[in-house]
């Protein structure tokens, strides 16, 4: 049974490169009806229908919705929309680094940053949210983005914010942009933080648990298994081990001193990827439990519910990319209820 918390919804809203729905989750509890969403990708669609009954969900590549189009079967006309809202892939932007790879400033999906300007010139929403990474900040596309909103009559504002700030039990640094047609809506006030004890203490060993995504099979090496075990609980990582007692692939290599980390039950987690249940990916040990974090796990460090249900007909490895994905519902709340209020004190119809 799900238990999600809405206000009552009063403003309408638009989802673009929704994933498995946490930016529509946040917008749905600051009290917009997200009458629309669109995501290309099968398992992320999948599980937002899951989740966002009453939304409409076109599974589709973004390049060939027409708006008008879409404005003609949403029976609304420009104008009328209250936000337009959305998170474009953001790969090609990421600092993140691998062994394997870097960041591709001419990776194609760059581009779809500019989709969003292409739904924003025809739906003429009364106020705009994108989300992204903040290596965009210094990218020259943003400038153009904003440029071509600015002839839109928007005004825009950017700034980078860590969504543990906002009630997000993660250490999370994503860029923000906002804008309107009647001045440019606030950002939103920090709130409490939370930690990794507040969002994933109080839940049952994996063995005991009913929830798919939390209760499931692991099989790791023997020599892994006995290095998780010997790895500090609460907080600590293969550094504080004897160089003797570290696998052979780690004496080789410098730096990435969080990989086979545990979290700290008094912090927040970190940053959530999509490597969130292999500790051989990052500092995603649980903190006393020999083991890495759990998909359920996972989302909660999110901001997710418990009763958000996951499509993991393609296993736990893409479930965890989708997880790690995802715009965190927390963080998108606290700045969607301040466009809410917004849009509200500018006297906008409802």
């Amino acid at each position: 049974m799900r238990s999600f918390q809405y206000e009552k919804a009063e403003r309408r809203a638009v989802d673009l490169f929704a994933g498995c729905g946490g930016l529509s989750l946040g917008l749905r509890r600051a009290g917009f009806d997200v009458v629309a969403a669109i995501d290309n990708d099968p398992l992320a669609a999948s599980t937002y229908r899951k989740n966002h009954r009453n939304t409409r969900m076109f599974q589709c590549d973004i390049t060939t919705i027409k708006p008008r189009k879409l404005m003609k079967v949403l029976g609304i006309r420009a104008g009328e929309m209250d936000l337009i809202a959305g998170c474009p892939p953001c790969q090609g932007y990421s600092t993140l680094r691998t062994l394997n790879g870097a960041r591709d400033a001419n990776d194609p999906q760059n581009e779809l940053v500019f989709q969003f300007v292409r739904f924003v010139r025809v739906f003429r929403p009364k106020a705009i949210m994108m989300e992204n990474v903040p290596a965009l900040m210094s990218d020259e596309r943003l400038e153009r983005l904003r440029s071509e909103l600015h002839c839109l009559d928007y005004r825009t504002g950017v700034d980078v914010f860590d969504a543990a700030r906002y009630g997000v039990p993660q250490r999370r640094r994503r860029l923000l942009l906002l804008g309107g047609l009647k001045g440019l809506p606030p950002f939103a006030c920090p709130s409490r933080r939370r930690t990794v004890s507040e969002a994933i203490r109080k839940l049952p060993a994996p063995e005991k648990s009913n929830d798919p995504a939390h209760n499931y099979k692991v099989r790791r090496a023997h020599k892994v298994y006995e290095l998780i075990c010997r790895i500090p609980k609460d907080g600590g990582s293969r550094a504080d081990l004897p160089v003797d007692d570290q696998l052979e692939c780690h004496k080789r290599l410098e730096g990435f001193w969080d990989v086979y980390g545990r979290m700290e039950w008094r912090k927040e987690a970190p940053t959530i990827t999509g490597g969130c249940i292999n500790p051989s990916k990052g500092r995603f040990l649980h903190p006393e439990k020999d083991r890495a974090i759990t998909l359920r796990e996972a989302a909660l460090l999110q901001g997710f519910p418990k009763s958000y249900r996951f499509d993991l007909s393609r296993g736990r490895y893409p479930a965890a990319q989708m997880i790690g994905n995802a715009f965190p519902p927390k963080f998108a709340e606290h700045h969607a209820r301040a466009i809410h209020r917004y849009l509200d004190d500018q006297g906008d119809e409802r």
